[in-house]
């Protein structure tokens, strides 16, 4: 599927000092190549070659170096702002140059991104609006987003937050897919942001999903962003972390590893973190493993709480590991349980699924999300479950010694942790 791309490059970069002094934000370096120029290699890796730049400070700066694309296999064209009108009163000048689905790119966010994973996902929902989404190290000062199981947006959570509220770790990443759709909800002329402004209006009339990755996508708009994005590309990591390559996951039991142990746990004043919980997850966030919850959560198939008031609880394990800049990849939860003849039981999830571990099913969704090798992967948890469940998928195997501290059954993990704190010894 081959589309338009649009990159919004009219910044100035007032934040970068003297770093992006007398040029465009977008023409910053990161290396040998400017954002941009690292942007439109990668629209041109996947066939992405008609792209539109959007300008604004210092065009000519932008123009001179990239002319007609052609020495970049792409055909570019240029439309400058006489007044800038932010995100999306810029896009709603070119509404006529935009008749079927195109891609938006900020031209200050370095990124390397499975391009056709992405449309072919924008594809398949029959979306009208597709925003990149991903968790983040502080999402307490960020502005959050809520997608259901399909991926659907359904609200949007501007900082700053409620207190006592929990949230979902999700926020929007400035990469999106959009039909023309989107400009039924751009005033013309009007000074307007896509995420401040448009989206949050527009999200219950259209059909907008979110598409959750966790390749490499970083805003490069301060001396310390860029620093840390120039390392992450010298040392090849934005390049490892797309998708089309495989990943290496450290998968997470939930109770009695990450939070303290509390049988049938299902009220949400009672989820307390462990102690170690948080410093431990932002170990494996500063490595290039993914860290994903697996949990048997069968409080729901027993009738003790409903699936929403579940991911009410996950919201607040999300919320508190973010205050201390920590955040997972995902979490995968097993809401059933095959047996029957418990008082208030749900029969919706009295089933023999191949989810509830020890079964394989919620590390080959994962695996299947994220493109994830599991015979490199590690899962740690304090019950034989985890372990089993590991050992069938081909993982490596940790039991730590809270929680159950394997006391449930007979099983021989790879490793003993006394504890997640340990989890230095596998960050390799």
């Amino acid at each position: 599927m081959i589309m338009k791309a649009v990159i919004l490059a009219g910044g100035k970069g007032t934040r970068l000092g003297d770093l992006a002094q007398d040029i465009p934000k977008p023409m910053v370096k990161i290396e040998d190549k400017s954002i941009l120029e690292h942007q439109i290699n990668a629209l041109e890796r996947y066939n992405i070659k008609d792209i539109i730049i959007l300008t604004h400070y210092r065009s000519e700066v932008i123009e001179d170096y990239f002319k007609n694309g052609a020495s970049f296999g792409v055909n570019i064209s240029y439309v400058k702002e006489k007044e800038p009108l932010g995100t999306a009163g810029a896009l709603k000048e070119i509404e006529e140059k935009l008749n079927e689905d195109f891609l938006v790119l900020y031209g200050d966010v370095m990124l390397d991104v499975n391009f056709e994973r992405l449309m072919n996902f924008h594809k398949e929902k029959q979306s009208e609006c597709t925003l990149v989404v991903h968790p983040n190290d502080h999402p307490h000062d960020s502005d959050l987003l809520e997608i259901d199981e399909a991926g659907r947006v359904t609200a949007f959570y501007p900082k700053p937050h409620k207190k006592g509220h929990y949230y979902r770790n999700l926020v929007n990443a400035a990469l999106y897919v959009m039909s023309s759709k989107i400009f039924e909800h751009i005033p013309k002329g009007v000074k307007a942001d896509l995420g401040r402004d448009i989206f949050p209006q527009a999200y219950n009339k259209l059909a907008m999903y979110g598409y959750n990755t966790a390749e490499y996508i970083k805003d490069a708009g301060t001396p310390d962003r860029l620093e840390q994005v120039t390392q992450d590309y010298v040392s090849g990591k934005i390049l490892r972390l797309n998708n089309e390559n495989k990943r290496r996951a450290i998968f997470l039991d939930r109770d009695g590893t990450i939070n303290k142990e509390i049988n049938l746990l299902h009220k949400i004043e009672n989820f307390e973190l462990l102690p170690f919980a948080a410093k431990a997850i932002k170990k494996i966030n500063k490595s290039e493993f993914l860290a994903i919850v697996v949990t048997n959560q069968p409080v729901v198939a027993r009738g003790l709480c409903s699936v929403k008031e579940l991911e009410e609880i996950h919201k607040k394990m999300e919320t508190l590991l973010g205050e201390k800049g920590a955040k997972l990849d995902a979490i995968y939860y097993c809401p059933h349980h095959p047996d029957k003849g418990f008082p208030e039981e749900n029969p919706t999830y009295k089933v023999d699924c191949n989810c509830r571990k020890p079964k394989t099913g919620m590390l080959e969704k994962a695996a299947q999300d994220f493109n994830i090798d599991l015979k490199e992967s590690f899962i740690i948890g304090d019950s034989c479950r985890d372990v089993l469940c590991g050992q069938s998928a081909g993982l490596t195997t940790i039991g730590v010694k809270t929680g159950y501290g394997l006391n449930d059954g007979d099983c021989k993990p790879n490793y003993i942790f006394d504890d997640l704190s340990s989890i230095n010894d596998i960050l390799v």
